[in-house]
């Protein structure tokens, strides 16, 4: 027994939220006063259960409504406990008369469904201004749009994130000791402070646009007759990838943001790139003769999502001379329009030696990635750059630079700083998290903080596309490197580019790990 009510009980208090308006009409029509609260409630604790209990007071009949797992947007590793769980959890006390999961993000939707008379919140919502999503002013014009007044409890209040945290852990106690650290260090409005004010900066991404395309099978066995597997296909799935992604990233973050890139003029696939590209962002797009718009598709086994292999569809070799100059003269023209270029140089012929001398001359703020891949390993490094202020790049990708598989990255990545005059320096190291180098605060070491990754594609690609508005106003590279490991843990966590990183997402990931 919890709270006076039995397991079976409180169950039967679960209504799906359509069967739920139906009630809530219901008691509307005898003149109930129905009473809305709307949540995450991960870890239900005594905080919740006041808060509750004040709600009910207000009125007849309380429905708790609680945010589905999917859009629980306090990182990778939350919620603790699923949707069910937390919704039995809040049925048992005996204040409550009915929960439902929610369906969408906020309560917007659902307040316009069961058209309470009062909405109640925490009083940690008490000022608007301090709801960094912007959900409770929304919230707040659809129970006004009902007929309805919006209300707020006050009593004691706790934070589930800083319990779960606390006594419920999700990372090894080496990046629990870290966090702490870290949020003794800086405050969630000093990191915070850099996400917001990036939001006037004119961003530049320059790069190739390429379509990460994944064909997902299953494998029936080898073929009879060769030493071959054999799949069946099942579905497919496009991504618009390479620098289109940096600038869907860059995007949700910043008023202005361009892109530069090159299409082929034969199968440019625009009409998708056009339908996948942030329409905020400003698109120059020119077109290689003879050429296709890079594609890169992989055959992915469905059920342990395996990656089999891979298929390029590209030109080999570097654009037209005539292409060529057109580009330059684009860049020529764009790039001083803007306070930070960032460049992700693909190594798939785009940008010409006579390109790169254009963007290190005319950008103000010049961040760059070099990758190293299939189609260019060994052959494309960060030492084409003969300049950068910021540059980000994985381990794999600094030891070949450095033509060294083994040893310290210390040593490479001074030399790399020597070399481009670069002051700040980002490598990205997988599950080992990332090293940071300034060249005033010296290196800086971060953790991981992915949970499950479901696929690392486009990791590294955002992590540049956010660090570097961070650089650009001069961040802590300890922040920077925080920043960059929290948007990894989300972009790890996504297949492909299905999802591109977001303001409030990032933002409430940011606040929990520092509760």
């Amino acid at each position: 027994m919890i709270g006076g009510i039995s397991g079976n009980g409180a169950r039967d208090k679960i209504k799906e939220l359509d069967e739920l308006a139906e009630v809530a009409a219901a008691l509307r029509a005898t003149n109930k006063t129905v009473v809305h609260c709307h949540g995450v409630f991960d870890l239900l604790h005594i905080g919740h259960i006041r808060h509750f209990e004040q709600a009910k007071r207000i009125g007849d009949v309380l429905i708790v409504t609680v945010t589905p797992d999917r859009y629980v947007n306090k990182g990778p590793h939350r919620p603790a406990f699923p949707e069910r769980l937390r919704a039995e959890a809040i049925a048992a006390l005996g204040c409550v008369d009915y929960v439902a999961i929610n369906r969408w993000p906020l309560a917007v939707e659902t307040i316009n469904l069961l058209r309470p008379h009062v909405y109640v919140k925490g009083a940690e919502y008490r000022d608007a201004a301090d709801d960094r999503t912007g959900g409770i002013v929304l919230e707040e014009a659809a129970v006004r749009g009902v007929g309805g007044r919006l209300a707020f409890t006050d009593d004691v209040t706790f934070s589930s994130t800083s319990l779960i945290n606390r006594q419920l852990p999700v990372f090894p106690k080496e990046v629990s000791d870290y966090l702490a650290g870290f949020a003794a260090r800086y405050g969630v409005d000093d990191v915070l402070g850099y996400l917001e004010s990036a939001r006037t900066l004119k961003v530049l991404a320059v790069g190739e646009a390429i379509i990460d395309e994944y064909q997902y099978c299953e494998a029936i066995g080898k073929s009879s007759k060769e030493p071959m597997l054999t799949v069946r296909r099942l579905d497919a799935e496009r991504f618009a990838g390479g620098i289109l992604a940096v600038a869907n990233h860059v995007a949700n973050f910043c008023d202005r943001v361009g892109v530069v890139t090159v299409l082929g003029a034969e199968g440019s696939h625009e009409a998708f790139i056009r339908a996948s590209v942030n329409r905020a962002v400003e698109k120059v797009f020119l077109y290689r003769r003879n050429a296709p718009t890079i594609v890169k598709l992989r055959f992915v086994e469905g059920y342990f999502f395996t990656k089999l292999f891979e298929v390029y569809e590209m030109a080999d070799g570097g654009l037209d001379p005539g292409d060529d100059v057109a580009l330059c003269a684009a860049l020529d023209e764009h790039v001083p329009q803007y306070d930070v270029v960032v460049v992700v140089d693909f190594g798939h012929g785009m940008l010409s030696d006579r390109a790169i001398d254009v963007l290190c001359r005319r950008a103000r703020f010049l961040a760059v990635n070099v990758q190293s891949n299939a189609g260019n390993h060994g052959y494309h490094t960060i030492s084409r750059y003969p300049r950068a202020d910021y540059v980000s790049m994985a381990e794999a990708e600094i030891k070949l630079e450095a033509r060294s598989r083994h040893g310290d990255l210390r040593p490479m990545v001074l030399d790399v700083a020597r070399k481009l005059g670069c002051e700040k320096i980002a490598v990205t190291r997988g599950k080992a998290g990332c090293l940071g180098y300034d060249a005033r605060e010296g290196f800086v070491d971060v953790p991981a903080f992915a949970g499950q990754v479901v696929d690392r594609m486009g990791a590294g690609d955002a992590f540049l596309s956010l660090t570097a508005l961070c650089v650009a106003q001069g961040a802590p590279m300890e922040v920077v490197g925080f920043v960059g490991n929290a948007v990894g843990a989300q972009a790890v966590a996504t297949v492909g580019h299905r999802r591109s990183i977001e303001r409030v997402a990032l933002y409430r990931q940011i606040e929990s790990l520092l509760k």
